[in-house]
């Protein structure tokens, strides 16, 4: 099984860096190869990872589809998995001693998205599953598998049976349906109706085994998640509000859908299926700052969709959210970077962004915005800069000056984020020209000295790959010292990093640097 802890290890600081530890290495061997093709699969995994553990804005909220593919890549999608994991994790944690707990309680909170994915009840972190109430005076007492509900692993008190034959309690099912979920939590097959048929039978022979045995159930009310409220008919209505000749019409639609569109996958689906993505597209360029927030802030939500990608994409949005990205108000900027982030996860946009000279602005964001919108340029550009030809777009329109600024700003807690990006660019030569100052390799050496674990080995993947195609950084690099601190790190740092230190030194041996 894919250990959660080793994929969040492997991946980083994902909160807070870009580029997993092997995607470094993955970008620079295969940008070397001869058709230049980058593997996708780690880097779509590394950026889910970072979607899923972004605690931004509402509506940044990483939904279920999500959740679903990462659960997928990971192996966690089972209660067994999830149980082991949290074993795993809680291991871990004792081997840290207490140390680095912002990214313990990110790697808490994260299982506990997954639990939630797979429908789960108790989801609190690394909480195991507590005896219930009502055995509590009784914990010896043997219940039958069948009488537990495979959600909430509690006795169940309304049990139904769904499209599968599986039986669920009706309270814990009807809360994995309302989230999304169109497959069986169970044998992960998909449903093919949502019709919850009441087990009298099952309910029968439980209600007996507990007056036998002396149980008292708690009382749930099971009307209470009878049924997810549909907002078709609401949708509908608010798409063709969409295009009202009243402003204040229009700007209260836009805002409602921006805040449906949030709430959960099924209203994504509704609003694209009612034509509300054109209609959204054509209010990006109108004048009033309200509408134009919420509309790019919608699509930014639709985007989650795979299928609404392609949508938005074809009604033509990304010109427009470009347009939002430099003139609309700080908020709609930062939501339009975060939505070009959305759009460039597949491949055709990263080319579309670049050839409409979508990267500038973000440069621009990344230069002069608030530490929310600095954060979404670098993810934007980042993605961007994965694309040969968008790496020298970037380059001539000036992104090593932030990039450089970024690392001299201590406070910003982004010098990973930087480092990443000016990683990908020291691999084109113009980027290594403009990189290459010893101002810079003075900075680097004392990340190498001085920076986190994997601030270290960011620092020292960028100077190999500069120090390869430039010796003389391998002489300047010297006079700042970084001999002792290669040996250091050769000897005592991560393995990643003890890696890049050997390759570093074996660099100077074979240029006659040292002996």
């Amino acid at each position: 099984m894919t250990c959660l802890m080793m994929a969040f290890v492997f991946l980083m600081k994902l909160r807070n860096s870009l580029l997993c530890v092997f995607q470094l290495e993955l970008m620079c061997s295969q940008l070397k190869r001869a058709k230049g093709r980058t593997d996708t699969q780690d880097m779509e995994l590394a950026m889910d990872l970072m979607v899923l553990l972004s605690q931004k804005e509402e509506d940044r909220n990483a939904n279920s589809c999500i959740l679903e593919r990462l659960a997928k890549k990971l192996d966690l999608h089972t209660l067994p998995d999830l149980g082991a994991e949290a074993m795993a994790i809680k291991m871990l944690i004792k081997e840290r001693c207490g140390q680095n707990m912002e990214s313990t309680q990110q790697i808490i909170g994260l299982l506990s998205k997954f639990k939630q994915n797979a429908g789960i009840e108790d989801c609190d972190g690394l909480n195991e599953i507590m005896l219930p109430k009502y055995l509590e005076k009784c914990p010896s007492l043997m219940i039958p598998n069948d009488f537990l509900c495979p959600i909430s692993l509690e006795i169940m008190t309304d049990p139904v049976i769904i499209a599968t034959g599986q039986t669920y309690e009706r309270s814990s099912i009807q809360k994995w349906l309302d989230a999304g979920h169109r497959n069986c939590p169970k044998t992960r097959q998909p449903l093919a109706h949502l019709s919850l048929a009441p087990n009298y039978a099952l309910r029968n022979l439980i209600s007996q085994w507990c007056v036998k045995n002396k149980v008292e159930l708690m009382k749930k009310d099971a009307l209470v998640s009878s049924k997810p409220k549909d907002h078709k008919e609401e949708i509908e209505t608010l798409v063709q509000d969409l295009s009202s000749l009243h402003l204040d019409v229009q700007r209260k639609a836009v805002k409602r859908i921006r805040m449906l569109s949030k709430e959960n996958p099924d209203n994504r689906i509704l609003i694209a299926k009612s034509g509300g993505v054109p209609s959204l597209v054509s209010l990006l360029s109108y004048p009033d700052s309200k509408i134009q927030e919420n509309t790019v802030t919608a699509l930014l939500n639709l985007s989650i969709d795979e299928a609404n990608k392609h949508l938005i994409t074809k009604a033509g949005a990304i010109p427009p959210i470009i347009g939002v990205l430099k003139g609309g108000t700080m908020e709609a900027r930062e939501n339009s970077a975060a939505a070009l982030f959305s759009l460039s996860m597949l491949d055709e946009n990263k080319v579309l962004i670049g050839d409409l000279n979508g990267i500038p602005p973000l440069i621009d964001l990344l230069q002069n915005g608030t530490l929310t919108g600095k954060k979404d340029a670098t993810i934007a550009l980042f993605n961007l800069c994965l694309n040969s030809m968008n790496k020298k777009r970037a380059i001539n329109a000036g992104i090593v000056k932030p990039l450089l600024q970024v690392l001299d700003d201590k406070q910003s807690g982004m010098t990973d984020e930087a480092l990443s990006i000016i990683l990908l660019l020291s691999i084109h030569s113009d980027g290594r020209a403009e990189i290459g100052e010893l101002s810079f390799i003075e900075k680097l050496v004392g990340y190498i000295r001085d920076g986190a674990p994997k601030t270290k080995e960011c620092a020292l993947s960028v100077l190999l790959e500069l120090c390869t195609h430039n010796p003389s950084f391998l002489l300047v690099s010297l006079q700042f010292g970084v001999y002792e601190h290669l040996c250091e790190v050769a000897e005592s740092g991560t393995q990643r990093a003890q890696r890049k230190a050997n390759s570093l030194l074996q660099l100077m041996r074979k240029t006659g640097q040292i002996l």
